[in-house]
Formats: structure tokens, sequence, C-alpha cells
């Protein structure tokens, strides 16, 4: 362990989805931009290995870091926040944990000890901690959940005893709570974030930060009332009201001086951050000069957190082109029904976003005909790629049943395949087949794209070859690329063979990736191919 790193914990009381991982990477953002080596860390206490078999529903976005690590939301807000990849060693479940410590256990590493959860699951989560924080100036760590989980305690105990072996000059407690406004009242309600506090308290931390999730400001008053109540000082209860964009979160922290108590606790000298670009592009997200209707045609449209990474890569590309992307969000199944005319007429662009399964594909395959034939700029993600090489297969190759063996194993012309065995981007062969389990069996992580001269892809990029990440099991059939391109669909990436893009030739803009561009956006470093694409949308206006 660096016995420099100081470490930020950031946990949070009451309820969940109280906006933890926001706080803690507008808190990251603000020591980047003074200058500081900052990584981040997500603790997620359930019990699952990680959350890629589990459904969008259920949990949201699936992120996928640069080598293949399949992690929570989170991580894609520190990313975009920090415009830092993170790794695997940047998120970690109960699951993982328990899963290294039995086989330590069977592997005899403990020397015939009985396993407990202290010290044996409490070093494990702090050996991970100590690994994240190695080599960087602060390492802000958020524990995922509420404080009185029952899953969250062994990861309270480890942050009780790190803060215990550090000292509190490199350790401080930051807690998100809830505010409450009670309409009936007419008040906003401290008790429940005195009750967080003790129960906090009661298990051993005592937090130097209170902020305070609210729907609208806290009068200092209320502020002084609960720094008496919970023992910090004045200057450290910060508000987090709701704002127009989580952008603005890392300004609005700043002007209450966060920093201030943080630097004085941890003995990081003054700290004054250049956010000079981030006011720019925030104040283009939220008064911009332009606007563009993009029709994004998915299928999780209940739960728009699943496509969370992809909204916010639509919300970058808009504010460095100083222009208000509206999204139109269209159900894939609506379009199985009624048709494209009446969802997609009046949008600029359309988006074919990724998914798994079969429901709502033929939707999506009518979205990327209406595009293709009436001209309208185009973006196919992953599945939306595969759709689109489909839908060109019929309606232009005329080929008969034409399909993905995702959908139809005994398809007549499998266009979209399974390949039996493929190099990961740690090069390693992996071999999997229609039984693999789902779990392990993906294409994970950043792969090399070569990009073909003169194609909209290089246009975006100007690099010949791009780094992307991937999450998918199928792959485009190479065995129809001549028959494709002679129509008029020409494959314009590739990753060592495998089909990675395709655009039609006599289109305005047309891309069609295998890839996951979403995943490497950041508001400072917007991703070129869905910049490229907003852009071509704007002049379709």
């Amino acid at each position: 362990m660096d016995s420099k790193t100081k470490f930020i914990f950031v946990t949070g009381g009451v309820l969940s989805s109280l906006g933890k991982g926001i706080s803690a990477a507008s808190i990251a953002t603000l020591l980047k931009h003074s200058g500081l080596k900052i990584g981040i860390l997500k603790l997620d206490p359930y019990i699952n290995v990680d959350p890629g078999t589990m459904s969008p529903l259920e949990h949201g976005e699936v992120f996928v870091t640069k080598d293949g690590a399949e992690t929570d939301l989170d991580l894609g807000h520190y990313e975009r926040f920090i415009d830092s990849s993170l790794t695997k060693s940047n998120n970690f479940t109960t699951g993982q944990v328990y899963k290294t410590v039995i086989e330590n256990e069977r592997q005899g590493k403990y020397l015939g000890k009985t396993i407990q959860v202290v010290p044996h699951i409490v070093n494990e989560i702090k050996e991970r901690i100590f690994l994240a924080g190695d080599k960087k100036d602060v390492l802000v760590v958020e524990l995922g959940g509420t404080v009185g989980d029952i899953e969250g305690q062994p990861f309270l105990e480890t942050i009780r005893q790190i803060k215990h072996e550090l000292g509190k000059n490199r350790v401080m407690n930051i807690h998100v709570t809830l505010l409450p406004y009670i309409k009936a009242a007419g008040e906003l309600k401290t008790k429940p974030t005195q009750h967080s506090v003790q129960e906090l308290r009661r298990i051993g931390i005592s937090p130097s930060m209170i902020i305070l999730r609210s729907e609208q400001p806290v009068p200092s008053e209320l502020k002084r009332k609960i720094a008496y109540s919970c023992d910090v000082d004045e200057d450290s209860v910060i508000e987090a009201v709701d704002a127009a964009t989580i952008y603005s979160v890392p300004l609005n922290f700043m002007s209450q001086d966060i920093l201030k108590p943080i630097s004085k606790q941890l003995e990081l000298n003054e700290l004054k951050p250049n956010m000079d670009q981030w006011i720019n592009l925030v104040n283009r997200i939220i008064m911009p000069s332009n606007e563009v209707k993009i029709a994004f045609v998915g299928k999780y449209l209940d739960l728009k957190e699943s496509y969370k990474s992809l909204t916010e890569a639509l919300i970058h590309a808009g504010a460095n082109l100083d222009s208000r992307v509206n999204i139109k969000w269209v159900d894939s199944e609506k379009l199985e029904e009624d048709g494209s005319e009446k969802y997609l007429k009046d949008c600029d662009g359309i988006l074919v976003a990724g998914g798994f399964g079969e429901r709502g594909v033929e939707g999506k395959i009518e979205a990327i005909k209406y595009a293709r034939e009436n001209k309208i700029p185009f973006l196919g993600i992953c599945l939306g790629m595969q759709l689109s090489i489909i839908e060109f297969g019929r309606n232009v190759l005329g080929l008969e049943d034409v399909n993905s063996v995702e959908f139809k194993s005994d398809a007549k012309n499998p266009m979209i395949y399974l390949i039996d065995e493929f190099i990961d981007n740690t090069g390693q062969k992996q071999i999997r087949t229609t039984k693999s389990p789902l779990g392990g069996t993906l294409r994970l992580g950043e792969y090399e794209c070569e990009t073909k001269e003169g194609s909209n892809l290089r246009a975006a990029y100007n690099e010949a070859i791009i780094f992307e990440r991937h999450r998918h099991r199928y792959e485009a059939n190479p065995k129809y690329r001549d028959e494709l391109e002679k129509h008029g669909m020409i494959i314009t990436g590739e990753s060592n063979g495998l089909i990675e893009a395709v655009e039609i030739k006599d289109h305005p803009w047309f891309l069609g990736v295998q890839f996951h561009p979403e995943f490497t956006s950041r508001l400072q470093n917007p991703n070129p191919s869905i910049l490229a694409f907003v852009k071509a949308s704007m002049k379709n206006k």
C-alpha cells in the first residue's frame, strides 16, 4: 500500500438512489482539476459476482471497463466525470470477495483457521481497497446501498478499521443523506439525517461531512442544526439540491467551498480547481444555441437507466456542438405494431441501441429500413449494427430467411452468427457455443479496430486504428461480405478479421458499429462516432 494515499469514503443513508455516485464523482472531479492524482472505487454489497447477468430492469446498465470487467453503472459516471479509463480493480462485489476467500480456504492458504467475517472477509476487502489506491494522492470510495443494510456491514467494518489504522488525517468519511420536504407541514425535516448518522456512529464511524440531498435550498439555520446534532463543522454541511444537469453538481459543491474542509482534514494544502472548460460545457447543456431531435429506438424503455451511458454520450455531443439533443423514446415493439412513419417522421436522426434477446427486434429492423430508405442519419450500436446487416440482406439483397442465430439457430442465411473461437483482449483463446453460460462468454472490453479510408468512421475519429469497448456474443458473418459490398453496404471497420463497422454508400450518414462507443464518451471528450452522428443529424434539420 502507498503510505501517502488519502481515502475519502462516501456512504449513503435513509434510502437508495440519493446520488452517492454523482456526489463521489463530483468530489473526485474537483480534486482532479486541482492537480491531484485521483482514484475512484465502487464497493457493491450485493452477492452477485458482477452485474453482467442481471436484468437491466433490476440493476440498470452494465458498464464495461476497458479491461472487460462488467461493472456497476456508477463506474460510467466516474469515467465521464474524471475523464479517465478505469479497470476491474475499481469495482468489486460481496460475491467476488467471498469467492476469493472460499477459494483461498480450499487451497489451504489460511492454514486451517476458522474462516470468519472478521478478520478474513474484512481483510480481503481492505486489500482490494488499498490496491485501488496504489500510487494515488486520493482514493474516493463509494459504498453502494444504505447504512443499515445487512450486506453492507462487512464493508462498514472495513471502513472503520481503515480509519483506525491510518488516522483521521488520511481518512475522511462523507455521508450523503436525504432531507425530505413535507408538503403538508411546509418544512424540511432533519430527523432522518440524524437517525442515519446515529446508525453510522453505532458501528463506530463518525462522518466528518454531511451532504444533504434536497429538492430545494437548505436554510442556514437548518444546516447549523444538523451540524450541532450530527457533530460536524458548519462548513462541512453541504447541500445537494436537484440540478438542471448532473454536470452542475461539481460546480454547486465548489460554490460551497467543499474542498476547504476536505483539504483541512486530509492536509492537502490549498486546492484551487480549474473548472473553466467544465463551466462552459455546462452552460451549453443548460442554455444551448441549437437543438436536434433524435429517435432512440430501444426495448428497455421502462427503465431508461439501462441506456445511461448512451443518453449521457448524447448530452456530451450536444454540449460540444452547442445543441440540445432532444431524445424521442421509441419502443421498438410499437414499431412492429404501427410501423415507422408514425414515430420517426419528425426526427432528425435515428439511433438503434443494443440489447439481448428477440423481443422488439423486428421493430428495430423497421426503424433501420426507414432510416435507409428516407436517407435519415443513422447510428446502430452493437445489435443495432447486426440488425442493419439483416435488414440489408432481406430488403436489398433479397435473401430468404435472413436472421441471427441468436434468434433463429437454423436460419437459412445466418448473417449474424456465433464464432466458436476468438482471441480476447488479453490475448487468450476463448471457446464459446450456444450452450456456454451467459456470464463470461461475451466479447468484452477494449479491442482495436482498423478504419477504412474515406469512411464516416475514419472521418469521425481521424485515426487509422481506434480502440473501443465491446459487450456481445454474436458476430457479423464474413461469408456475406462480398455480396453486401457489391450492393452498397461497405465494411468500414475490422478487428482481426471480425466486422466492426458497416456503412451504406449512397446515404448522407449511415453507420453501424459492433462496439459500444458510449462507454468511452466523456463530457470533456465526447465519443467521435456519436459526435459525428449528432452533427449529421443537425445538418438534416
